[in-house]
């Protein structure tokens, strides 16, 4: 073997071990990154709970259904709208990543109060359901398939037209399961990313910054592929645009976990040519990804009780004691933390309330 072979042979073995590395990083990022959600210490928590903040007023059915190879956890609420005979429909809500559905109690219930029956689930690697992790942007959109799949079946919702609401990894679902053959009447779409390439793309971005997430990005879409295979493209855009149904986009020009101007669906409009879409650009002090969803109220109120932990960590040197940090949580306005925002919901209520007469 003469001496520029061995080069040769030597540099290839050399990209190889890098491509190799890269292939093992890439996994190793993905996993950390799309890790379990689990809730919260309820300790160290102000937000209500089903159990005990609502269970002596309201009722809750759980059921399970299954996504892929995991069993997911899902809870039916409103279900004495059912039994009243004359429910508004059926709300199917997919929640954001890293925690579950109850992290949305507030917001979910004030439906249930006003007529509707809502189907809430924790998804895929998410708080009651099991999965070792959230597997990738997609799994969201895969969830929501399976969970209206499992709602079709109930003899309990025949005849009752059924709605979606998403945030976030949510978000997007609600759009890009209508890419599948559900009966839907409409969905609404909060703080969604359409693309989720792009959003590991922005999210590579942040993480390395820009010259190195491109390097970073065909591995980041060969591990995309392998998770989810033919699904691996879907995408909030097609999925709008392949229903026709109405569909309400709302997002905050704030927003810097899913870029508002980059993203995000509604930054998609011209791609989309469904006729029935509405965008919806949320502003003001609190149109960042999840405050427009509180009152401006808890709003404020939360910055004071945030300016108060900032305190108590820098007097103990961020190091603050589990009893003393518990204490502040137990001081806390609780019902003032939890007021929702009212307008908004009232907002997506009519939508809901308009595509059903129509």
């Amino acid at each position: 073997m003469n001496k520029a072979v061995k080069i040769l042979l030597g540099v290839a073995v050399a990209l190889f071990g890098i491509f190799l590395l890269l292939c093992i990083a890439t996994v190793g990022i993905m996993r950390a990154n799309f890790a379990r959600g689990e809730y919260p210490d309820r300790r160290f928590y102000s937000y209500y709970w089903f159990d005990p903040d609502y269970s002596d007023t309201h009722t809750r059915e759980n059921v399970q259904f299954n996504s892929g190879k995991n069993t997911l956890q899902g809870y039916i609420y409103g279900l004495e709208n059912l039994e009243d005979g004359d429910p508004n429909g059926l709300i199917v809500f997919a929640h954001g990543i890293g925690a579950g559905h109850e992290s949305y109690i507030n917001q979910l219930l004030w439906f249930a109060d006003r007529g509707w029956v809502v189907f809430a689930y924790d998804a895929t690697g998410s708080c009651t359901s099991e999965g070792s992790g959230t597997v990738g942007l997609v799994q969201s959109a895969l969830d929501l398939d399976a969970a209206l799949s499992f709602a079709a079946q109930d003899e309990r919702f025949a005849g009752l037209p059924v709605c979606l609401l998403g945030h976030s990894w949510g978000g997007y679902a609600v759009c890009s399961v209508q890419n599948f053959d559900h009966d839907l009447t409409a969905a609404c779409s909060l703080s969604g990313y359409a693309y989720p390439m792009e959003m590991l793309q922005q999210g590579a971005e942040y993480a390395v910054g820009k010259p190195l997430s491109v390097v970073f990005h065909p591995f980041a879409w060969g591990y995309n592929k392998a998770m989810f295979g033919s699904n691996s493209d879907l995408n909030a855009v097609d999925g709008i645009n392949r229903s026709g149904i109405p569909v309400l986009v709302m997002h905050g020009e704030k927003d810097t976990t899913v870029p508002y101007e980059k993203i995000s669906v509604l930054s998609k409009q011209a791609q989309i040519t469904n006729p029935n879409a509405r965008f919806e650009t949320i502003t003001g002090p609190y149109a960042t990804h999840n405050s427009f969803l509180s009152s401006d109220a808890a709003n404020v109120y939360k910055q004071e009780f945030n300016a108060q932990g900032q305190a108590l960590s820098d007097r103990y040197d961020g190091n603050i004691p589990d009893n003393v940090r518990e204490e502040a949580y137990a001081n806390a306005d609780k019902p003032l933390i939890n007021e929702v925002n009212e307008p908004l919901l009232e907002e997506i209520e009519q939508f809901y309330l308009d595509a059903i007469g129509s």
